[in-house]
């Protein structure tokens, strides 16, 4: 079977479940997964979408050619210590690895982004590169299914941090930091991936050799490790849980997903830290039971990774104990704990949430990891839910801080993301701009694996309704319960409003399409409390079918239409896309007397380059016309087809206040013309230098 061309047959939780079907199902499994097919709504694949636009495609392209053979070369150091590992276990201990704890998990994520981009590149040279990795892997995994290179080797007693050794003196003696969990959850998802990809199993079974020897462990107990004893401790950082759902998909073993639903169980119940900042007990969400924590608190890559995990395990085992937590920290989030930009994690140090409102800017950490966690989380609760509202919230995250994490040329890339900048002070772990890779380098690697993958992110369906949840130039087909629908929808989107999409039923039938509508082209332009419009949105959206206006019924942030349909029927959406200006709530002190500048889904800065000189000068004490501002598609190198905007302001230099015109372009293309001032957040009053 070719199975670059399998196609799925169940319901899908999100996006990067895209595994389901690979392999033969137990019928507990398939029991299960036909209960989620009739109650979820089904993701259509990346895979299945055929992109045709200006900003995605480019974007898959260079993902392709340029940011994963860029991030293996950059990640070999993580290959050479599993091969000196798999030399080890043969006898050879004359060169042994350095002692690292998660530098494995880089590799993996890039593999699992280059494992993505062959299922619609297929690339013949790509894949030998990558079975030749495979194989070292295979040979660096001891016997029981154990893989961690520092303590096969014994080199983890080298390796000293935060005074009482990161990784333990042994296998799974410090699972609070060891990231010896964490490295297989990353390495379990690139083997599924590379399965769906190439049809090949070798991989897989490495994995499922480990999660085998994990349930062991942990649950069981193993008289090689922890004297016996299971070690029932949770992954200090989660990600291993959303990696065993993946697992069951791809093989159909019960025991993956129940695995799954044990280690979030286990949370704040059987181990309980003691200490401060990255030892404190909400630090990696262990202060109480998952069902019980109702407020996002510690590191938010982790935070977000567990919210995501909790949502597919309560949807494929139909339970709804994690749904009071999960809705409660949602809105916590959205209330009090995000930036503008879909950022999350805004204090350093711990790399995640502080107090409520605490969203500094220029001192904003927003990890570009936590971003894509947010994205991951928010597309399994629409799934689960059905509502708009975390679409909305997904696609900021998406647009602005996701994106705003690597260069346009996919070779420099940001780990942190501030909404102001100077130009000078590092902020970018030593550096005031972007860097070409880190010694921590899990935000280039995920969105190796991200890109690829947002086209999974645009279409959603049940047996007769079709939701479309992105919006973007491409065509796909979608099967319903009473035949295929191919659909061709046509957008300039981001920086366009207007979408049309042709229907092409294989005969007429009867559906619902439902059209997201964002919450920026309504009342504010993310969902929660911290964020509205300083005026009303006066242009409203529009819908017609076949060039007659239709009325707009709205279903948790759909417009519906339910008619019988015929091949080639037309449907236009007009978003209007006006320049909007924000405010913030004003417990958020960082923000109090200041605006910011957005445009559809796009947050908007001010960047030095653009504007001669320092952008902190600039401050905006009225609000501009809608007839002094213009829009303009830029045109030059870097810059080409991104929409930039004008508008008047004043600036204060050397107590000289003049009147000028500033230049904007979105957030997620900001620095890739040299370091220079950057801005979000405009004082609306003069500023004393």
């Amino acid at each position: 079977m070719d199975f670059r061309k399998r196609r799925k047959t169940a319901g899908l939780l999100a996006f990067c479940l895209f595994f389901l079907n690979c392999g033969e199902k137990s019928s507990k499994s398939a029991e299960v997964l036909h209960q989620v097919t009739e109650e979820h709504l089904e993701a259509v694949l990346f895979n299945e979408v055929s992109l045709e636009d200006k900003f995605w495609k480019p974007r898959l392209k260079i993902q392709a050619d340029t940011l994963v053979p860029f991030a293996l070369d950059k990640t070999m150091p993580a290959v050479e210590n599993l091969e000196k590992t798999a030399k080890f276990l043969k006898g050879d201990t004359t060169d042994l690895p350095f002692p690292h704890r998660y530098i494995a998990s880089d590799l993996y994520k890039v593999m699992e982004g280059a494992a993505l981009s062959l299922m619609e590149n297929p690339n013949k040279e790509l894949e030998k590169r990558l079975d030749g990795i495979i194989d070292i892997i295979g040979n660096a995994q001891q016997e029981d299914g154990y893989l961690y290179e520092a303590h096969i080797t014994g080199v983890s007693k080298d390796h000293d941090h935060w005074g009482g050794g990161g990784m333990g003196d042994k296998p799974y003696s410090y699972v609070l930091h060891s990231h010896e969990l964490y490295n297989m959850g990353h390495m379990y998802e690139a083997a599924i991936a590379y399965y769906r990809s190439t049809g090949k199993d070798t991989w897989l079974k490495i994995a499922e050799k480990n999660a085998q020897h994990i349930n062991k462990v942990f649950f069981l107990g193993d008289s090689n490790y922890n004297d016996g004893k299971p070690v029932n401790q949770a992954p200090g950082h989660q990600e291993l849980e959303i990696a065993l759902v993946k697992l069951n998909h791809a093989t159909g073993k019960q025991l993956y997903l129940d695995m799954a639903k044990k280690f979030l169980d286990i949370r704040g119940k059987t181990f309980i830290p003691e200490g401060e900042g990255v030892m404190a007990p909400t630090y990696a969400q262990q202060h109480l039971p998952v069902s019980e924590q109702t407020t996002a608190v510690g590191h938010a890559v982790r935070a977000a990774y567990m919210y995501a995990a909790m949502a597919d395990v309560g949807a494929l085992t139909n339970n709804k104990e994690y749904d009071h937590a999960l809705n409660s920290i949602w809105q916590n989030i959205v209330d009090t704990r995000m930036h503008i930009t879909g950022g999350l994690g805004a204090i350093h140090g711990i790399e995640g949430f502080g107090a409520e409102y605490e969203l500094p800017n220029k001192e904003a950490y927003n990890e570009t990891c936590a971003a894509v966690g947010n994205v991951l989380f928010n597309h399994r609760m629409f799934l689960e839910h059905r509502d708009a509202k975390y679409m909305d919230v997904a696609e900021v995250a998406l647009f602005n801080n996701s994106l705003a994490g690597m260069n346009l040329n996919g070779n420099r890339f940001f780990y942190v993301n501030p909404l102001e900048s100077d130009g000078t002070t590092p902020f970018n772990q030593g550096k005031a701009g972007r860097a070409p890779w880190f010694g921590t380098a899990c935000c280039p690697s995920n969105l190796a694996r991200l890109l690829p993958q947002v086209s999974g992110m645009m279409y959603a369906h049940t047996d007769d309704d079709i939701y479309v949840t992105l919006y973007a130039s491409n065509h796909t087909e979608i099967a319903l319960k009473d035949g295929k629908v191919n659909l061709h929808q046509t957008s300039n989107y981001p920086f366009e409003g207007n979408v049309t999409l042709e229907l092409n039923p294989e005969k007429k039938q009867e559906f619902t399409l439902r059209l997201r509508i964002p919450t920026w082209a309504q009342d504010k332009f993310v969902p929660g409390l911290l964020y509205s419009y300083t005026e009303p949105n006066k242009q409203g959206f529009s819908l017609k079918v076949n060039g007659k206006s239709e009325p707009i019924i709205m279903e948790k942030g759909f417009a519906t239409i339910n008619r019988t349909w015929a091949p080639k029927d037309l449907v236009e959406l007009k978003l209007p896309m006006p320049v909007k200006f924000n405010q913030a709530i004003e417990q958020v002190q960082a923000d109090r007397n200041r605006i910011a500048v957005t445009r559809g889904p796009l947050v908007y800065c001010a960047e030095g380059v653009d504007n001669s000189g320092s952008v902190q000068r600039f401050f905006i004490d009225q609000l501009p016309t809608s007839q002094s501002m213009q829009t303009e598609t830029m045109s030059d190198g870097l810059m080409n087809n991104i929409t930039e905007i004008s508008l008047p302001v004043k600036s204060n230099e050397g107590n000289m206040v003049m009147e000028e015109k500033m230049t904007l372009i979105p957030y997620y293309a900001w620095n890739n013309r040299g370091d220079s001032s950057m801005i979000v957040w405009f004082p609306k009053d003069i500023k004393k230098p």
